[in-house]
């Protein structure tokens, strides 16, 4: 579904923009304007010429085109397509070429003529480059010019690879990519150091010669640069924003990518909200006090009418009440989100539910409750929700740790040389000849395997292992140091995740039974989740969209009466503070309990292969500060003052 725009975010918003509740239906509404645009040209004998990119963003684009060629007979004999970039130098067969990702996500699985397929060349000799760039824009104006034109953004604001300085007339090109640029490609080259640093691009003259442009964004840490683009002026800083000059272009976001445009963040700025499809919902309410709160630096039972006039919320206090009544109204709902007990309190009749009081329906309280942790990678339990990993467990919960990928890709290969040589050491001094002569065995196939390995390449069998072996042991001792019992740590290795790249296959029907087999015999009170939809591999996204799908197809089981999903957010994010539904807070000790416990995933420790592409800082310290943070702005908005708060929402589906 999408939010209406109106007279008010237009006189913001220099480009339509199309909000989408989630990036799955962006893409198949995306997907419908390019099938009806091959269609209307294949009626009238003319060739459909497509611009595509490439990257997370357009797969589900891909994905729903090849559907509807499969099922409905969408034809690609009459379409011509031009690709936005290309790494140089890169091989066309490499695991990370472009090309090799436009052939594995569209090209080999419709009716498309090879010949009509164009791709910036990676391995064009260097002294050849501008000589081609230029024939590759003789092909587009060749071919009459592109007819769609796809695009994503990255965070510095650039289309293609247009990085900032790039003006409003370049064209296609051979560029040096920005330091910003290859960190964000670092997880596709296993580190930063393999990023090339080099790109051939269409430049950004080149895109706006296109007849439509469709920019697609999803997820919380595109929204920034998004409101830049779309809301801000026109500069070569922002590669994006020179969109706003084209005659139809539409930004198409999900709800994420939308958080920090003002019809989203704060729509009572434009008029009276009403008019741009909104209500002062619960929700709405609790995000227009909070950041009223923050705007004049007053606790919130200290915000006066004056307050609330003055900054434009009027209509708040005409729709809901005196000042008085709504202070008081939202600083309960906040003081209710706070609990020490997210198991639930021993010996009380009823259950309390943080963020609405009492069960309103009167259900007993049980208590131990049965509750299972899933855990992304073998580390997202104790640095996003540690602390309360830890509560539950010191309440007497039977707390059960499910590790949804092994997360082998994510070692160094020297962490693993360094085990290696322990292992062989162990075996000498305790094992049999056999069993050392056959380890040795192993060890120098790996040995063999990484001196021929090249940067980037994809690990042999036995190395990735090794490689899981080691995040098994170390997911292991963090979570029984945080009191789960041993024979209470599940590793479910979806098979989504094994294919020893980055890249993964789609969530399919044998990784969700994995997790619906494990919900069903432990039959938990509690779940808790990863939310954090930001991560750099997209893994978080998938495991959460395995559990969902596990948690409505198990719907109908009487033990899912009393079962409650809780959402906690990972590394890169924290919830909004009007979303946050339950906050754990955190003593100075505990604190350091949820440090130590992070501290046993060694291989991640000081320097992670991927630590992510906006914050190089460690896991650890991330946590901390948003930990801190939270609970920095409980005390601003006039509620106890705690060393740190964990928080979570409740998954509602």
């Amino acid at each position: 579904m999408t939010t209406v725009l109106t007279p008010h975010s237009q006189c913001l918003e220099k480009i339509p923009v199309s909000i989408f509740s989630s990036a799955n239906e962006a893409c198949e509404d995306v997907a419908r304007q390019i099938q009806d645009l091959i269609k209307s040209k294949a009626t009238r004998g003319e060739r459909a010429v497509l611009g595509l990119a490439t990257g997370s963003t357009p797969i589900m684009i891909y994905e729903e085109l090849v559907r509807m060629h499969r099922e409905a007979g969408l034809s690609f004999a009459n379409v011509t397509t031009f690709n936005l970039d290309e790494y140089w130098p890169m091989g066309a067969t490499e695991s990370q070429s472009y090309r090799r990702f436009m052939q594995e996500y569209l090209f080999d699985h419709v009716d498309i003529d090879p010949d009509h397929v164009n791709i910036p060349d990676g391995e064009v000799p260097a002294d050849r480059a501008a000589e081609y760039c230029r024939e590759y824009e003789a092909r587009i104006q060749d071919c009459g010019g592109i007819d769609f034109q796809i695009l994503g953004i990255g965070r510095t604001g650039h289309i293609g690879f247009n990085e900032p300085g790039s003006s409003r007339e370049s064209r296609t090109r051979l560029i040096t990519l920005d330091k910003a640029t290859r960190m964000d490609a670092a997880s596709d080259f296993f580190g930063e150091w393999n990023v090339p640093h080099k790109a051939i691009t269409m430049g950004v003259g080149t895109i706006l010669g296109a007849k439509k442009i469709v920019l697609l964004a999803f997820g919380e840490h595109k929204a920034a640069i998004i409101k830049r683009a779309v809301e801000g002026d026109i500069s070569a800083s922002v590669a994006a924003s020179f969109l706003q000059e084209h005659a139809d272009t539409g930004i198409v976001l999900d709800s994420s990518a939308s958080a920090e445009l003002t019809r989203c963040k704060t729509p009572w700025r434009l008029g009276p909200v009403e008019q741009l499809g909104f209500e002062w919902n619960d929700t709405l309410v609790r995000r227009a006090v909070i950041w009223l709160a923050n705007e004049v630096d007053k606790p919130i039972l200290k915000l006066t009418a004056e307050d609330y006039n003055e900054n434009e919320l009027q209509d708040l206090i005409s729709a809901r009440g005196s000042a008085y009544e709504i202070n008081i109204e939202i600083f309960k709902r906040i003081q209710k989100t706070i609990t020490g007990w997210p198991g639930g309190k021993p010996d009380q009749p009823v259950r309390y539910v943080p963020g609405v009081g009492l069960d309103p329906e009167g259900r007993p309280e049980v208590y131990p409750k049965r509750i299972v942790v899933f855990s992304p990678h073998p580390d997202d339990d104790v640095i996003s929700m540690g602390g309360t990993l830890i509560r539950l467990c010191d309440h007497g919960h039977e707390v059960h740790v499910a590790y949804q990928t092994s997360g082998n890709i994510a070692v160094f290969d020297e962490c693993a040389r360094r085990h290696l040589d322990f292992a062989m050491g162990f075996c000498e001094a305790f094992a049999s000849s056999e069993m050392t002569e056959h380890a040795h065995s192993v060890a120098n196939g790996i040995d063999d395997f990484l001196e021929r390995k090249k940067d980037g390449n994809v690990d042999s069998p036995d190395l990735q292992a090794v490689k899981t072996l080691i995040r098994r042991v170390e997911a292991r001792s963090a979570a029984t140091y945080s009191g789960v019992s041993d024979a209470n740590i599940h590793f479910l290795d979806m098979p989504f995740y094994e294919t020893g790249q980055i890249r993964k296959r789609p969530l399919g029907e044998d990784d969700v039974q994995i997790i619906v087999d494990l919900l069903d015999e432990l039959k938990p009170h509690q779940i808790y989740a990863a939310g954090d939809l930001t991560d750099p591999h997209g893994t978080h996204r998938v495991c959460l969209e395995g559990i969902t799908k596990a948690v409505q197809r198990l719907h109908d089981r009487a033990w899912m009466e009393d079962c409650v999903l809780w959402l906690y957010r990972g590394a890169w994010q924290e919830w909004e503070p009007h979303h946050i539904e339950m906050a754990v807070p955190l003593a100075p000790d505990e604190v350091e309990r949820k440090r130590t416990a992070i501290f046993e995933h060694e291989s991640q420790k000081d320097r992670a292969l991927f630590p992510g592409s906006w914050d190089t800082r460690e896991f650890w310290q991330r946590a901390e500060e948003r930990n801190r943070k939270t609970a920095e702005l409980y005390d601003q908005l006039g509620l106890p003052e705690y060393e740190a708060i964990e928080a979570f929402v409740r998954w509602k589906s």
